[in-house]
């Protein structure tokens, strides 16, 4: 019974190690930018703690509970589109119009809109920046830590945007850095939710990168309620009625959610089948030896008792083989698997898959976090018509979290029956699509740009994470796929450049700072596409080759037996 649990373990083990999805794909759509976005901390210092100890019913209410406060505050930052007409109503930033605007009582002028969207900038920086410490923290102190800290964090943010409402000191772009700050210590922390059911992790990461995806409608639905009772519901209200998130939050981390990660897949086949752990070096100091036979043989029970609790939380390993065999195709399929498995991480971030790969995430996610700060005012121009523009806006304000649920499944689709340099040719084709569309002047091209943009998305952070697990590896992902987000949100910083010559340079154009986006990542995305399709024809011929000699060396020795016969 004890071996079958343990062929059982390996053969699961072997299923999992096998999969390029597995952890990285799944696990971070972050960002967004995910937002913060796929990523499995490192166990914390302190031991963690395997699933089969926790009752089933508390793991059950542990992931619904993260859900709901991943819902609320992982990625609101992002909802920034909703948010900013309210804080126009509200008079944010007027103080930079100049007096002739101020008299001729502009609904929002140059420096008032440029000051708002650098609220926006920074929050976004700062969330994809964040991953790295909110890494180092988990490592060390664990996911509840890492959880009260983005409750204060989150509890901070609301009070400055709630008091600088009141007091109209400069608070609001602050305010909304320590919102941006704590929705990632609240998000990377629940990722290690997903080994509470091993065989549904990825249902589990599903829900949590959807909760994510969703938050942003956390500020949609203020700015509806704003609306409907007249704009008597202001910013202060709100963020002061918001501090009951951070409080939940707080809450269930001190009682009901783990101190310490569960375990990995791994790190409970290895402790489940670990036979050293039945002989102790204190067993030395005990002269009875029937004592020390007794105490080793109740060692070995519970192991094997830890055997059987393993294998029926992990499942059969039948099941397990045909997916190992599943991934084992899709490894064939993406046609770079592994091409810089086994390197050092400053030998491939020295490396043009590095190299291309960030340029594109720079450029790409400058252009996202444009369109959702500048959204309303292109259209008011290209359309000439502020009604239209605000119907846009509203439009864009619920496809964006709906768009983050719809492309899930469609994602994985793509991601696990198709090649990489195929995957990056349609990301390259998508993008320069939605490009193209924004800067047409028609209303049906607004929509269909929004349409695009809120699929697209999700799938360019899901893409390049999964190029990174593909193609670096797990052993170095952390390292250089985290540098990879964290460059592109440090020199996102441009954007608050691209806004200033929109909004001064080109007197509210938004067209020649499109087309130098669209033109720009149209050459970076070739330039990659190109790289990565020779590169895979390469590795192909190569494998071909390798197989051929392994196929002829293997028919040597038996033509040799025929020559001696002979």
């Amino acid at each position: 019974m004890a071996d079958d649990g343990r062929n059982s373990l390996r053969s699961y083990h072997y299923g999992r190690s096998v999969s390029p999805h597995s952890s990285p794909h799944r696990k971070l759509s972050l960002v967004p930018v995910n937002p913060v976005g796929e990523w499995t901390p490192k166990a914390a210092e302190e031991a963690p703690v395997s699933a089969f100890e926790v009752s089933k019913p508390k793991r059950i209410f542990q992931v619904l509970v993260a859900v709901i406060y991943c819902l609320l505050a992982a990625g609101i930052v992002f909802g920034y589109a909703a948010l900013k007409p309210v804080l126009i109503e509200e008079r944010v930033y007027r103080n930079y119009c100049s007096k002739d605007e101020q008299e001729d009582d502009v609904r929002v002028c140059k420096d008032q809109e440029i000051h708002l969207n650098l609220m926006f900038t920074i929050a976004a920086v700062a969330t994809n920046v964040c991953a790295l410490p909110v890494g180092a923290v988990i490592d060390k102190y664990g996911p509840r830590v890492s959880g009260v800290i983005g409750s204060f964090l989150l509890a901070i943010g609301a009070l400055l945007f709630a008091l600088a409402s009141r007091f109209g000191f400069e608070g609001y772009i602050p305010g909304y850095l320590f919102l941006a700050l704590g929705g990632p210590f609240v998000f990377i922390s629940s990722f290690q939710l997903s080994n509470t059911f091993p065989q549904h992790s990825g249902l589990i990461l599903s829900m949590l990168t959807g909760a994510f995806d969703s938050s942003s409608a956390v500020f949609l639905a203020y700015r509806l309620i704003y609306t409907a009772t007249n704009e008597k519901f202001p910013p202060e209200q709100f963020f002061l009625a918001y501090l009951v998130v951070p409080i939940f939050i707080l809450i269930v981390q001190l009682l009901l959610m783990p101190a310490r990660s569960y375990k990995t897949v791994g790190e409970l086949v290895m402790s489940a089948e670990d036979e050293g752990n039945d002989v102790h070096d204190s067993d030395n100091e005990i002269e009875d030896q029937t004592r020390v036979q007794r105490l080793r043989e109740e060692r070995r029970n519970h192991r094997e008792s830890v055997v059987s609790e393993v294998t029926a939380l992990l499942g059969s390993g039948k099941a397990d083989n045909e997916q190992a065999k599943e991934e084992e195709k899709k490894r064939q399929i993406s046609g770079v698997w592994g091409v810089l498995h086994g390197q050092s991480a400053l030998q491939q971030i020295k490396s043009p898959w590095f190299i291309l790969i960030t340029l594109f995430t720079i450029v790409q996610m400058t252009r996202i976090n444009f369109f959702v700060a500048t959204i309303r005012p292109q259209y008011e121009y290209m359309l000439n018509s502020f009604d239209r523009a605000v119907e846009i806006n509203n439009f864009f304000d619920v496809a964006l979290p709906v768009g983050g649920l719809l492309s899930v499944p469609l994602i994985g689709l793509v991601l696990d029956n198709t090649s990489t340099p195929f995957v990056l040719g349609l990301l390259v084709t998508i993008a320069t699509t939605i490009g193209i569309l924004g800067v047409l002047p028609y209303v049906w091209a607004a929509y269909a740009n929004i349409i695009l943009f809120v699929l697209y998305r999700p799938f360019y952070y899901t893409t390049v994470s999964d190029y990174a697990a593909k193609v670096f590896g797990f052993n170095t992902f952390g390292k250089v796929y985290g540098l990879t987000i964290a460059l592109a949100g440090l020199l996102n910083l441009s954007q608050s450049g691209l806004d200033a010559l929109m909004q001064k340079g080109f007197d509210g154009d938004p067209l020649p700072v499109n087309l130098i986006l669209l033109f720009t990542a149209l050459v970076v995305g070739l330039a990659l596409v190109g790289y990565v399709w020779r590169k895979s024809r390469t590795l192909k011929r190569d494998m071909l080759e390798e197989e051929a000699e392994e196929a002829s060396e293997q028919l040597m020795p038996g033509a040799d037996a025929e020559e001696v016969d002979g």
